[in-house]
């Protein structure tokens, strides 16, 4: 299978809406964002850097068969992929992979053009097998755990991590937090989180920030000086 990639920004929304439709049916609605936060995010990369925002798809002919997001997080030279989603309608081995190493590509540049030799890390969340509401979603969930595993990810589990509400009026989703290096520490990741609620969950979702301190609060993460 050969992939052309290309990649959707504020100035070139052209296969947004075809993303979305596969974006719609991959999902768990706790942790599906509405289409506006895609929206939102395409602006934060224009405002916010060095950080960034990266929206890549991949076709197959005309078809769109993958796409994956993730920020690019200055502060602690970390990549945070959001989304990695293949077409449902296409079945060919090693889709999923070539979407992750392509996403880690442009993230790494990133970390370059912002005067590092490379990433510190690649973050990722997951669902937990108890989110789910049907055993096609249990499947999908462990499969997805899996792919991360073999393709380098590590679940970390010294942290209880959880997702603020991505929807007003829901609870926090506890989820799995899935990292590509083994040699970071606790403290880094706690610098990692704060990050993330920060220049994601507050900047780009709107959350409310006492909902975030909540959060850290259970995590046993401390604030942010931006949320003071």
């Amino acid at each position: 299978m050969t992939i052309r990639w290309d990649e959707i920004t504020y100035d070139n929304l052209t296969n947004i809406e075809k993303a979305l439709i596969i974006y719609d049916q991959a999902f768990p609605i706790e942790v599906r964002e509405s289409h506006n936060i895609f929206f939102e995010s395409l602006q934060y990369a224009k405002c916010r850097k060095p950080n960034s925002f990266r929206f890549l798809v991949g076709f197959e002919g005309g078809q769109l068969v993958s796409f994956a997001t993730g920020h690019y997080l200055a502060d602690t030279n970390l990549g945070f992929i959001v989304y990695l989603v293949t077409n449902p309608d296409v079945r060919s081995k090693g889709l999923g992979s070539k979407t992750l190493l392509k996403i880690e590509e442009l993230l790494n540049k990133d970390a370059i053009s912002a005067g590092n030799v490379s990433l510190r890390a690649i973050i990722l969340e997951t669902e937990k097998q108890e989110l789910v509401h049907t055993e096609e979603e249990k499947v999908d969930c462990i499969k997805r755990s899996r792919f991360f595993e073999r393709n380098g990810y590590y679940q970390y589990k010294e942290i209880n991590y959880i997702q603020p509400p991505l929807h007003n009026g829901e609870c926090n989703v506890p989820l799995n937090l899935f990292i590509n290096k083994n040699d970071i520490s606790k403290e880094e990741i706690k610098d990692f989180i704060r990050v993330m609620y920060q220049e994601k969950y507050c900047l780009v979702n709107g959350i409310d920030k006492k909902v975030l301190r909540t959060c850290l609060k259970e995590m046993s993460v401390d604030e942010l000086t931006f949320f003071n």
